[in-house]
């Protein structure tokens, strides 16, 4: 049997070297306190190992659903520091309105900031930006070409021809008073402009695409159609029964509503593709209708 020459011994460290990178890197999980980052990072299929505040994530957000393995860390704003140390992620990812975290998470693993929502910015190429960002970090470029080219194919399917629906007004309630009506910047309009759908709202938005007003600004627009996007804050639906001044409102009176399941509004792709079905889906019943 011939013997096969030991190799000298930098060429073995170097193997070994690369063996481990090559082991650390196929288990490197990503942990984040964002949504926006979370619900990017399952849809590519990025090894996570935990995410902030699940409850509410399931609420505001509900698809792609957290596996069971992922571990709860707590508040976004107050995370479980000690629960995120027991088991260190490759690195901790936020988007800058958790930049404040930064100190104390950097004693665990390095943090990676991702913006999304940046004034002067066009938000549907800022998205697609995040989702090859988070691609390349997680090595899952294919994956991320994928979904992005799955919703661009996804706004293309869903497109309405010009001039064929009435202006829309996208809302959240706040209180049984007071909406977010949601504008440029935000990804509510983005998917409209995507699925040449109207925006009735033509006033100033926030950074994060949306005004706060009260519902008696609701009545500039008669013929715009109301997209309630849920949830409600508790108790709004049995006040709104009760009150004169929604009652009143045009939309209301004629019955152009339309109630959405959650949809983050803050989200990236992922929403995006939930909202344009959602919104679709809705609008061709009430057209049914």
């Amino acid at each position: 049997m011939r013997c096969i020459p030991r190799l000298p011994t930098l060429a073995r460290s170097c193997l070994l070297a690369a063996a481990l990178l090559f082991s650390t890197a196929s288990h490197a999980q990503w942990a984040t306190i964002d949504w926006t980052i979370a619900e990017t990072l399952l849809a590519i299929g990025a090894p996570v190992s935990g995410i902030a505040q699940q409850p509410g994530y399931h609420d505001w957000v509900g698809e792609p659903r957290i596996p069971e393995h992922v571990s709860d860390l707590g508040l976004r704003t107050q995370p479980n520091f000690e629960l995120l140390a027991q088991s260190p992620p490759e690195q901790t990812l936020l988007s800058p309105m958790f930049t404040g975290l930064i100190p104390r998470l950097e004693r665990i693993a390095p943090v990676g900031t991702f913006a999304l929502y940046s004034p002067g910015t066009d938000t549907w190429q800022e998205m697609q930006t995040l989702t090859r960002q988070l691609g390349e970090l997680t090595e899952r470029n294919a994956e991320a070409d994928a979904l992005i080219e799955n919703t661009q194919q996804l706004m293309r399917e869903l497109r309405y021809p010009p001039g064929n629906a009435s202006p829309l007004l996208m809302m959240q309630f706040m209180d049984a008073r007071h909406v977010r009506v949601f504008g440029e910047n935000s990804l509510y309009n983005a998917v409209l402009e995507q699925l040449a759908l109207p925006n009735a709202w033509d006033e100033p938005t926030n950074a994060w695409g949306f005004a706060l007003v009260g519902i008696e600004a609701l009545a500039r627009y008669p013929d715009a159609t109301l997209v309630i996007v849920n949830p409600l804050p508790a108790g709004v639906e049995t006040q709104l029964e009760k009150s004169g001044l929604w009652q009143q409102l045009p939309s209301v009176q004629h019955g152009h509503l339309l109630r959405l399941p959650p949809v983050w509004s803050f989200g990236a792709l992922p929403s995006a593709q939930r909202f344009a079905r959602e919104l679709s889906s809705a609008l061709n019943a009430q057209g049914a209708h």
